[in-house]
Order: structure tokens, then C-alpha cells, then sequence
């Protein structure tokens, strides 16, 4: 039932988003939409190596975008690009294949279990994953590019 989706935690999460703006110099962006729905999640990330010190997001997106949101932007700074993209995949199944929702300090991603039902809403759900992996990806590309150029 779809007020299993817009339950009282999940309201809380999408009314309270933390680090909401821009960096002044990320090492990278990404906007990630849903064509279905017009969600979009814009994400600027910095990092030493391959740990994340630093982040902050735009966030136009219904409540579910809102709080997958605030849950990345609660826990992004100190994890690592091969965790954030291990989430990705994680919360993908979760949705789409009935997997296990994440544990750890991740572990409030399972209030979104009950979304799975709704096909509709899992791209809004899954934007700031999928904005944070490709944001990865590009600083690992210039990273490779640097590396080839020394």
C-alpha cells in the first residue's frame, strides 16, 4: 500500500536533506533524472584517493528522491568509491530483484524496502546513487587520464 512507501520516517528524511547546495571546486558533478516522474538530483563530490571528503546536492525530487537524498548526504563523506558503488548496486537489487537492503550505516536505505512494489517510483529512488556513481567514475577517468599522461 502506498502508505507504506510515504511513512513517517520517510517524510522526516525528505524534510530534513542535509549538505543541500553546491561545492565550490568538486572534482566532479553529476545530474542524474527520471524521465518518468522529472526528478533530478544534481551531486558535486570531492575526494582524496578513493575516499569521499566532501559533498553536497541539489535536490528537486519527490519525497522518496528527497530522502534516498538525505540518507546519502548523511553518510557519503568518509566511504569509499568501491562502497558507494557496492550501494548502488545493493539498493538497485533491493528494488528491482528483492534483495537484502544494505546494513551497516547504510541501514535506513531499508525503509525504502516497500518502494519494490511500485516500479514507477524506483528511478526517482535511485538518483543520488546513481548521480554519486557516475560522479566516481568520472574522477576515476581523469585520474587514468592523469596517470597516462605522467
Amino acid at each position: 500500500m502506498l502508505n507504506d512507501v510515504y511513512n513517517k520516517r520517510i517524510i522526516e528524511l525528505a524534510g530534513n536533506i542535509p549538505r543541500i547546495g553546491r561545492l565550490k571546486h568538486p572534482d566532479a558533478s553529476a545530474t542524474a533524472h527520471s524521465k518518468l516522474c522529472g526528478s533530478t538530483v544534481t551531486i558535486d563530490l570531492k575526494m582524496d584517493g578513493d575516499t569521499v571528503t566532501d559533498f553536497a546536492h541539489i535536490v528537486k525530487a519527490c519525497a522518496l528522491g528527497q530522502a534516498s537524498s538525505s540518507i546519502m548526504a548523511s553518510h557519503v563523506v568518509g566511504s569509499t568509491a568501491s562502497e558507494l558503488k557496492a550501494l548502488r548496486e545493493t539498493v538497485r537489487k533491493m528494488l528491482k530483484e528483492n534483495g537484502a537492503p544494505p546494513d551497516g550505516k547504510w541501514a535506513d536505505i531499508a525503509m525504502l524496502e516497500p518502494v519494490r512494489d511500485y516500479k514507477a517510483r524506483h528511478a526517482s529512488t535511485l538518483l543520488t546513487f546513481d548521480a554519486v556513481v557516475d560522479a566516481i567514475g568520472q574522477i576515476e577517468a581523469q585520474n587514468d587520464g592523469a596517470k597516462a599522461t605522467a
